[in-house]
């Protein structure tokens, strides 16, 4: 047996760690994210020398690595880089190998700064170490993971080896403490596999508990719930290769409206290409955006830098939960049947109402989905068609997820068969608006979007019987007011949507 007062030192040794621990916490910390203009291989068809690949992704860290000192300059405890973001994104998979890596578990407790020979070579990851070192700040990048495997796995490719869209996270010290392999694969990303299981990786600092996934990730409920409910992670890191697709998946619209609906924080560094109509990143807090960038003017990259809390769950101003039907479910009025038509929004057929009068309310059902909206327009423009539109039922292009929405948007021109394509612009404040929705799901994320592509910080509320409601009238223009709702428990198995 151990002597009591062995145990009982042991134990004050513990409460000693804990306290140190406690004592160091921060509150609040610094956060960045950068928006990247990714420097591209002028062919991705061709297969490219090891020293040719790593000449493409030194001129990517060059860039990154400005950005990087400048978020340390300004104090920043962690910062993020988008997805794709050494190497860019069109390749075959023959193409790609020569800019992977064998990214080690981060159990190997490894300094790649420090000790770059220890493994295989690996030029990429000793440069973000040593970024992470020489500046005292946690580096979050996206990269390639290759990992070897035989015949005897009956998934093992034809080719011997697997090849993953990897996140990977070096502390202050330069020390890799985290690597996530990308789950859900976008329908493009031929060049790469899906690891067996989902991951649900998450790391400890003294400014939060962290977790983090990619872009398509976020559309489901593995990892990125998960981790967000069942791991209750602070702060998700969220590298991401976003294409813009109004009027309701916007990259600031929908990864601000998802740090509201799960509760956490949420930093998301985009890619910036004109072409593919990629950008806008955000710093963002359960109670809103702390600040975005959205900008289809240059191509350049931009950094942000704002400060969150470190446990947004502990602070007084935490949203409540929300009862999503509670409130929709008591209304008594229904649509009249002789003013609804359908119209398609990113392929999903809506059922749509316009919007006749300047003021009153309105409600549009669609199976087992009802929307209700009350509405005050401040003046409207003869030009802004506005509609009430409604979605219950699988998504199935680029992806299969089961969606409930529930939308207020403008139509693109006064012909109503524009009302759900894309549009930027708006002429129309709102003096009031509360919609709601019969959703047979919890998973509702917010979105309001303002014309231009602009998020309204502090002007509209959720409340717990599952309204959105203005605060005030709205500051500029509407485009759209969506309850964005996901139904996981609907989607088809994983294999049978995300694998290329």
């Amino acid at each position: 047996p151990v002597p009591s007062c062995t145990l009982q030192a042991r134990a004050s040794a513990v409460v000693l760690v804990l306290s140190a621990l406690e004592a160091w916490a921060l509150d609040s910390y610094i956060a960045a994210v950068y928006e990247h203009s990714v420097l591209l291989s002028e062919d991705t068809e061709k297969p490219t020398s090891p020293e040719e690949a790593l000449m493409l992704m030194d001129r990517n860290m060059d860039v990154l690595e400005v950005a990087i000192k400048e978020a340390a300059r300004q104090g920043a405890h962690i910062v993020v880089t988008p997805e794709d973001g050494i190497y860019g994104w069109v390749f075959t998979r023959e193409t790609i190998y020569p800019y992977l890596e064998g990214i080690p578990d981060p159990q190997v407790d490894w300094i790649p700064c420090a000790d770059p020979e220890r493994f295989a070579p690996s030029p990429v990851q000793k440069r973000l170490s040593c970024l992470a070192r020489n500046n005292s700040i946690y580096v979050v990048a996206n990269m390639g993971d290759k990992k070897p495997c035989n015949s005897s796995d009956p998934r093992c490719p034809a080719d011997g080896h697997y090849q993953y869209n990897t996140n990977v996270v070096f502390d202050s010290e330069g020390k890799l403490v985290a690597r996530y392999h990308k789950y859900n694969l976008f329908v493009t990303e031929k060049q790469f596999n899906y690891p067996k299981y989902p991951e649900f990786v998450t790391f400890n600092t003294s400014f939060g508990y962290f977790g983090i996934f990619t872009c398509a990730d976020i559309l489901f409920h593995d990892p990125a719930v998960v981790l967000a409910s069942r791991f209750q992670v602070d702060t998700i890191l969220f590298p991401t290769a976003w294409v813009n697709t109004l009027p309701l998946l916007s990259a600031v619209q929908f990864h601000s409206a998802w740090a509201m609906g799960m509760g956490v924080n949420f930093l998301s560094a985009n890619t910036r290409n004109s072409t593919l109509d990629m950008t806008g990143s955000g710093i963002y807090a359960p109670d809103g955006p702390r600040t975005y960038y959205y900008n289809t003017e240059t191509e350049n990259g931009h950094l942000l830098v704002k400060e969150l809390s470190s446990h947004p769950r502990r602070s007084p101003g935490y949203p409540p939960a929300v009862n999503w039907k509670l409130y929709a479910s008591s209304i008594k009025w229904l649509p009249s049947n002789d003013h609804y038509f359908s119209g398609v929004i990113y392929h999903d057929l809506f059922s749509f109402t316009e919007l006749t009068e300047p003021e009153g309310n309105r409600a549009i059902c669609q199976k087992d989905l009802c929307c209700h909206l009350s509405y005050k327009m401040t003046e409207k423009q003869k030009d802004d068609i506005y509609v009430l539109g409604a979605f219950d039922g699988l998504h199935v292009v680029e992806g299969e997820y089961y969606l409930q929405v529930c939308t207020l948007l403008k139509c693109r021109s006064t012909d109503l068969s524009t009302c759900g394509q894309p549009v930027e612009t708006a002429q129309t404040k709102f003096d009031m608006f509360s919609l709601s929705g019969t959703f047979g799901t919890n998973y509702v994320f917010p979105e309001i979007l303002y014309s231009g592509v602009q998020l309204a910080p502090g002007e509209f509320e959720v409340l717990s019987d599952g309204r959105v409601i203005s605060r005030t009238g709205t500051s500029e223009p509407v485009l759209s007011i969506t309850l964005f709702g996901r139904w996981y428990e609907k989607d088809p198995p994983h294999t049978e949507r995300a694998s290329p």
